[in-house]
């Protein structure tokens, strides 16, 4: 019964995992409004990282449940972190530079393999968590997670939005952007909030609650598009109530 939620936990990697094979598979692609191509397995990859994100928030109500909290469940749910918001975000990106670069002649892999600073910067991050205990109460730098959903939903967000939505998300120099800036947030030391519950009183969890509804209505709002808002919304709220343990 102790070995469950580490399996169940390990249903994160097995989600990681099949992402990648549809993620680089070639095939059939789909066509979205603005004449550049999202290829299926692209979109079925974001959907199983979606679902491996479920499981990596669930995996701990699972361990308090069977009374199985360990050191080797910690260990495991950031090995299991690196592969889905880590590299298989890193090649969703890698096959949004190939399609970006699609109509010059002249592209080589080179141009592509920047790319791989994203999956070693989510890696740096989960390691960096490993170490800082303090981490338990807030996080220093985005959480790995967030950052891979986040490049996770953009070959959503290509197929089902407008046309200059799709070139914009299309677009290398766009793409660069998003692997600096998303890198350097994981790796930074800004403060973040923690999204699971230390107390259950209004005051200690206002900021949740103000991003919940922001989530919200980006959703409404956005649609597949809310995922980079509530990003953003996630860190300009954590900087203005600058979490810390002595908060807690």
């Amino acid at each position: 019964m102790k070995q469950i939620p580490n399996l169940f936990t390990l249903l994160n990697l097995v989600f990681g995992c099949v992402a990648i094979k549809f993620i680089l598979q070639p095939e059939t692609a789909f066509l979205s409004s603005g004449g550049k191509v999202v290829t299926s397995g692209m979109l079925t990859g974001g959907f199983l990282l979606l679902c491996a994100a479920v499981v990596d928030f669930l995996d701990g109500f699972v361990a308090r449940l069977f009374k199985a909290t360990s050191a080797m469940g910690e260990q495991l749910d950031s090995l299991a972190d690196a592969v889905s918001f880590g590299v298989a975000p890193g090649m969703i990106l890698y096959r949004l530079l190939q399609a970006g670069y699609s109509d010059h002649s002249n592209a080589t892999e080179w141009w592509y393999l920047p790319a791989i600073i994203f999956p070693c910067a989510a890696v740096w991050r989960l390691a960096k968590f490993n170490l800082d205990k303090e981490q338990r109460y807030y996080f220093k730098g985005l959480p790995t997670p967030a950052a891979g959903l986040t490049a996770a939903s953009l070959p959503a967000i290509a197929y089902s939005g407008s046309e200059a939505m799709n070139q914009l998300i299309f677009t290398p120099a766009v793409i660069y952007t998003v692997i600096i800036i998303i890198s350097w947030l994981m790796i930074s030391n800004l403060p973040i909030i923690s999204l699971k519950f230390q107390s259950y009183t209004l005051k200690a969890n206002i900021d949740k609650l103000l991003l919940a509804i922001i989530a919200l209505l980006a959703i409404l709002i956005f649609k597949w598009a809310a995922v980079p808002v509530v990003l953003v919304a996630y860190v300009i709220v954590s900087l203005i109530f600058k979490p810390n343990k002595e908060k807690i």
